[in-house]
């Protein structure tokens, strides 16, 4: 699977040199290396006053000689001049600029239908991220609107966490910063917690009334067709939508889920069963483990990057689930060490469920734009659970420690989602 894209990032150059492939020689163009005893003032007089010589650079450094455009005929003279130790064609280069982050890699994002990494394509999705806004002007993410729920702040991300989220999920494929599993996909920026993290069960229930009525006010090309909550609180599920334990926000979720709208949700990172975190605890979310994997392949081996930890194995941090029920609205995607982008354009590396998450509510996303998912949630949940397991089963070397061919006991993580399915 690829780790790095090579792209073309020097566009002055490109536009002096044309559309030389990368590592081929620009027309005409030479570095000339001189003996170590030669004096390069006097090659130079007397190459200049060569036909067809034109010397646009020195080197008295690093190297005894000078960068030219040479004729043919002028190459020829210039290495047949005894002081020449030899003549080395000026090639063109390019950055390396767009890395595919290990979480795309690991679930296969760059075989699937997208290519996430191939340097071009967007999907055509509309994704909600409810969490602590967007950075809106960074150049890796398409966000196109969205709704301030915490009190007085509107949508700009002041924490990080929600614009990291963003880029796990959609961040754009044109040769800059990172990847996403839906490239480019419309991002919808639904601020419910300030710029420390924190908000309300009244915030996150107008974030998901927000999320709802764009499903239901007769535009079908703002409905969302995926949120991601990486947020959580306590509480648990009644079996009941929220109606017999007098919980807003999970028959606000209810609702949504039947006005269409797939929810994906951090499983929560207190290491516990996390039939008491919400919204994790719903049946009509897919909630997500964390996965440790630090070199974007499976079979482990690699070695941490940002925290301690086995490779392809269950993160320590993450919430699992015991209950039936809970056991059935789970999966499991990388979370730790995880690149993506950040508030002020920036980019940064964290670790938790919320990283996880992201990587899910991706593959749904890129599920429903492909046509491979279609119905309701919960068809939908079922689907990716089931071609996890399938695929996993089939492929045993692609999952991690404490999945369910691997378990741990008393815990259950899910299989590992694949991106690559779609």
């Amino acid at each position: 699977m690829k780790r790095i894209l090579l792209v073309s990032a020097l566009l002055a150059i490109a536009a002096v040199l044309g559309s030389s492939a990368s590592g081929s020689q620009a027309a005409g163009r030479y570095i000339v290396v001189l003996d170590k005893g030669a004096s390069l003032s006097s090659v130079l007089a007397q190459h200049r006053a060569l036909s067809g010589v034109e010397v646009n650079r020195t080197y008295s450094h690093a190297l005894h000689g000078y960068a030219a455009v040479l004729s043919p005929s002028a190459l020829e003279a210039v290495r047949a001049d005894s002081r020449v130790a030899f003549v080395s064609p000026d090639r063109v280069v390019r950055t390396t600029a767009q890395t595919l982050p290990t979480g795309i890699n690991r679930i296969d994002g760059d075989t699937s239908s997208t290519v996430s990494g191939d340097g071009s394509g967007a999907v055509n999705v509309n994704v909600a991220v409810i969490d602590t806004g967007i950075d809106s002007t960074h150049p890796d993410l398409n966000v196109v609107g969205g709704r301030g729920c915490a009190p007085g702040v509107g949508t700009t991300d002041g924490n990080g966490h929600g614009s990291h989220v963003s880029g796990t999920i959609a961040a754009k494929d044109d040769a800059n910063g990172v990847v996403g599993v839906v490239p480019g996909a419309r991002l919808y920026a639904v601020k419910v917690m300030n710029d420390a993290g924190v908000g309300l069960t009244s915030d996150i229930v107008c974030g998901i009334d927000w999320v709802t009525s764009t499903r239901t006010d007769g535009d079908p090309s703002n409905n969302i067709a995926a949120a991601n909550m990486s947020i959580g609180g306590g509480g648990s599920d009644d079996g009941n939508c929220g109606r017999s334990n007098a919980d807003a926000e999970h028959l606000a979720i209810c609702n949504s889920v039947s006005a269409g709208v797939t929810y994906v949700v951090a499983a929560g990172n207190d290491g516990v069963d996390f039939r008491s975190t919400t919204p994790a605890a719903y049946d009509e979310v897919l909630t997500v483990t964390a996965v440790a994997d630090y070199n974007g392949t499976p079979g482990g081996g690699g070695a941490s990057t940002c925290r301690s930890g086995t490779d392809d194995a269950y993160a320590s941090f993450s919430n699992f689930a015991t209950l039936a029920a809970d056991q059935n609205h789970t999966i499991a995607a990388p979370g730790v060490c995880i690149y993506s982008t950040y508030m002020l354009g920036m980019y940064n590396t964290l670790s938790g469920t919320s990283m996880a998450s992201p990587h899910m509510t991706g593959t749904v996303a890129l599920c429903i734009a492909t046509g491979a998912c279609s119905g309701t949630p919960s068809q939908i949940i079922a689907k990716l659970r089931g071609d996890a397991q399938s695929y996993n089963q089939a492929n045993p070397g692609y999952g991690f420690t404490g999945d369910p061919a691997h378990a741990v006991s008393g815990r259950y993580y899910g299989w590992l989602t694949r991106a690559g399915a779609y």
